[in-house]
């Protein structure tokens, strides 16, 4: 059921627009951030997966890409690493995109759960299992509906999308894979689980496989900064300029970012930040302005709710001076009578 009443002017609806500060306020900007905040080492390195444990602990990458493709990068933003968790919202959008959000919706559920991103509690304690798509649980709900007829042809699906959203090939990390295959227990108890109570499309195995073969991906601070341009252009990359998801999916998906995207400390990001962001064990965040660009970060120092420390600090800097902050606003100027 809509919920958007008809416009009996039959036109659009209003959409959020704007632009980036000029170039060389960002170019600034974004080496004032990096700057400011690569001393801070708060926070711990993920050892979820013995992998992620021997990650340098003092990296730290920034890029910002604009809608229109123009890049601004600090740091180590061409370092590699493992995209983790911040694959989620984009896979999510790439099934909606393919089975139609009420379909995902219905399984997966959309509402916070006000707790970690691995809780079986979460999906013990709901209706079906339900959780949202930002979670462990939810994520492999998701992927449990990604088409195909093989785990193979299903893997090439997600795989080929997160590169449109990318706009380059991405590879896995097959140490970090291996790694992750070898210990991902608590996500097979959480795919049994669901299972359990119809909240899984198909075999719970395969959709643990592909859930975590997606997280191993390995991506750069630019690659996350091109996808959130991704959505924050309503789908199109801005690199190639290809239409990955529809608008409407795109707008979805900031929504559940929004929601859940930083796991329980979701609203105090969204109070500090105003924008959607996911964040991922392997230290990257991507932060989405729609209308005017995002934001990548990676740093792998990690605080207790398995979001990057210094990333954090670097997203609500920018979202500030950048002028990306959704719920910011500025008294509108009265007009000026004619004399």
């Amino acid at each position: 059921m809509s919920l958007d009443p008809p416009d009996p002017r039959g036109v659009d609806r209003y959409v959020s627009t704007g632009e980036l500060p000029r170039p060389r306020a960002v170019t600034h900007l974004v080496d004032d951030a990096h700057r400011m905040f690569r001393g801070v080492d708060d926070g711990t390195v993920s050892d979820v997966y013995p992998a992620l444990a021997r990650v340098d602990p003092d990296s730290f990458g920034l890029c910002v890409t604009a809608s229109d493709g123009t890049t601004y990068e600090a740091g180590d933003s061409r370092v590699p690493f493992t995209i983790m968790s911040v694959a989620k919202p984009l896979v999510f959008a790439l099934v909606c995109q393919e089975v139609g959000l009420e379909t995902v919706r219905d399984l997966v559920g959309v509402n916070a759960t006000g707790l970690p991103f691995n809780s079986v509690q979460a999906v013990d304690r709901s209706e079906r299992g339900r959780t949202n798509p930002m979670v462990n649980s939810g994520a492999i709900a998701t992927v449990s509906l990604a088409p195909g007829d093989s785990p193979e042809s299903r893997w090439r699906f997600i795989v080929d999308g997160l590169s449109r959203f990318a706009g380059r090939p991405l590879s896995l990390d097959e140490e970090t894979l291996a790694s992750a295959l070898a210990t991902n227990h608590r996500n097979r108890a959480l795919a049994a689980l669901l299972s359990s109570v119809d909240g899984l499309a198909g075999d719970p195995g395969d959709a643990v496989d592909l859930y975590t073969k997606q997280s191993c991906l390995s991506v750069t601070a630019v690659d996350l900064a091109v996808m959130g341009a991704t959505l924050a252009d309503g789908g199109v990359c801005p690199i190639t300029q290809e239409r990955v998801i529809a608008p409407d999916v795109a707008r979805a998906t900031l929504a559940v970012m929004a929601i859940a995207g930083l796991y329980e400390t979701s609203g105090d990001w969204l109070v500090d930040v105003g924008v959607p962001g996911k964040s991922g064990i392997g230290g990257g965040i991507v932060t989405v302005s729609p209308g005017k660009g995002a934001l990548g970060t990676f740093s792998p120092r990690l605080d207790q709710a398995g979001n990057s420390v210094r990333g954090q600090l670097a997203a609500r800097y920018l979202a500030h001076h950048l002028g990306l902050d959704l719920l910011a606003s500025q008294p509108v100027q009265p007009a000026v009578s004619p004399a």
